[in-house]
């Protein structure tokens, strides 16, 4: 057992949190007592469900400097991995996703969902050693395994889910059907008894909208399994009643949208150069038909999203920016929504609730949302599997100039009526200015 102590909530209460079991047991009003040597002081830290990325390519993260997107979208993008996949082995892939790890757990995630290439040209390569990574962080940072196939209704997809991948997937928007790719995925995913996430009309391209398909289907066919759809940019160039329209059906039918500011705005609309659009998905039409939209960050540090910090305040900071969302929903973007659309737990600072948290220096959650500073304590389960400490020296400034000596002040003379005649203690009258010529005084 052991206590966080004066933790600041992001509703701004000052509690006291019992931990025992991985489990948050008590949380009561801070007491201000000593902190034990098995307890946290987190005076002048915010408290805060730990962090979950909803949409990761761990697979590409951290190839930038290796690789060049020659044209900055997402078909420069596509070419340039698919001219960095012949050099690359399973180690250097497996030391770069776990570089990304540690960048992401860092950071406060304990929880992602990954989409792995698997390729007609490569098979279950990559796939396969990202399973190798998900063992080996298990109930660190836990991992969800998406199949992302060039070709749904192939066998790939299927065979992918015998081997390892948690979840179908696929870019339907990207094939020669998209509405065939998406029966096909949905029927790959109900045999295997599998949830489905697909990357989702990821362009401008207002016709392009397989999202309704998508909703159509999984509302027919009574899909039983939970469903997301990753980007769903184009529904953002509809008009407002269309908009309304088909986020209602993506309501009904139960899919989790994921919404991915930085790398959307990184690849999108670089043919408009006039009024470009945001790329974004039309995420308010989306919130107030009840849609649970959550938001990742995509990609990390390759070509199809080139920086990136791998930290989940900065996705929030885009979906403030970008999405108009209000920092609490923007933080719930990327902690309760992510946690709902991945099926996980919900976490909150609650009795019973996991131990899934992360501290950091604020004096309140918006504080804590706009500086994003590095120094952080990450919990999975109660345990500590991260601590970042940050110290800043910083040039002090000249001291203040000395002052000179308060005097006593003169007397201020009484006030003269305006009709009295000037006393002798009268201001001087004013002394001709030499400059000026006698003639014009």
């Amino acid at each position: 057992m052991s206590w966080l102590r004066s933790a600041t909530t992001s509703t701004g209460e000052t509690v006291d949190v019992e931990i025992s079991g991985g489990v948050i047991r008590r949380v009561l009003p801070a007491a201000g007592g000593p902190v034990g040597p098995e307890d946290t002081d987190l005076s002048g830290h915010v408290l805060l469900a730990s962090f979950v990325e909803p949409h990761a390519h761990l697979d590409k993260a951290l190839t930038a400097s290796l690789i060049h997107n020659p044209t900055g979208d997402l078909a420069g993008a596509v070419a340039a991995m698919d001219a960095l996949r012949p050099e690359t082995n399973r180690a250097e892939l497996i030391a770069r996703a776990e570089a990304a790890l540690r960048i992401h757990l860092a950071y406060g995630t304990t929880h992602i969902r990954s989409h792995v290439n698997v390729l007609s040209s490569v098979g279950l390569a990559a796939l396969s050693a990202m399973v190798e990574v998900r063992e080996r962080w298990r109930g660190i940072i836990d991992l969800q395994l998406v199949a992302l196939v060039n070709d749904t209704s192939g066998p790939l997809l299927r065979e992918a889910l015998k081997e390892g991948a948690d979840v179908a997937g696929g870019c339907p928007h990207m094939e020669d059907d998209p509405d065939r790719a998406v029966a096909a995925c949905l029927d790959a995913a109900g045999e295997a008894g599998a949830p489905i996430d697909l990357h989702t009309d990821e362009t401008l391209n207002p016709t392009a909208l397989s999202l309704v398909t998508l909703a159509d289907l999984v509302t027919r066919t009574g899909f039983p399994h939970p469903v997301t759809a990753s980007h769903c940019v184009s529904l953002s160039m509809q008009p407002v009643d269309a908009q309304r329209t088909i986020a209602e059906r993506v309501a009904e039918a139960g899919i989790s949208v994921v919404a991915l500011p930085q790398t959307n705005l990184y690849l999108q609309g670089r043919d408009q150069p006039v009024a470009t659009p945001r790329g974004l998905t039309a995420v308010a039409p989306l919130l107030r038909a009840g849609v649970t939209v959550a938001a990742g960050g995509d990609n990390l540090r390759d070509p199809f999203h080139v920086v990136g910090r791998g930290d989940a305040l900065e996705v929030a900071a885009l979906m403030v920016t970008c999405g108009h969302l209000d920092p609490v929903n923007a933080l719930y973007s990327v902690t309760t929504a992510p946690r709902t659309a991945l099926g996980l737990p919900a976490v909150s600072l609650a009795p019973g609730s996991p131990a899934d948290l992360v501290a950091m220096p604020a004096g309140d959650a918006l504080e804590a949302l706009g500086a994003a500073g590095a120094a952080r304590t990450v919990w999975r389960d109660g345990r500590v599997v991260a601590r970042t400490v940050v110290r800043s020296e910083l040039a002090a400034p000249a001291p203040p100039s000395p002052r000179a000596p308060a005097s006593t002040p003169a007397p201020v003379p009484a006030p003269v009526p305006a009709s009295a005649p000037a006393s002798p203690s009268a201001p001087p009258a004013a002394t001709p200015d030499p400059c000026v010529p006698k003639a014009d005084r």
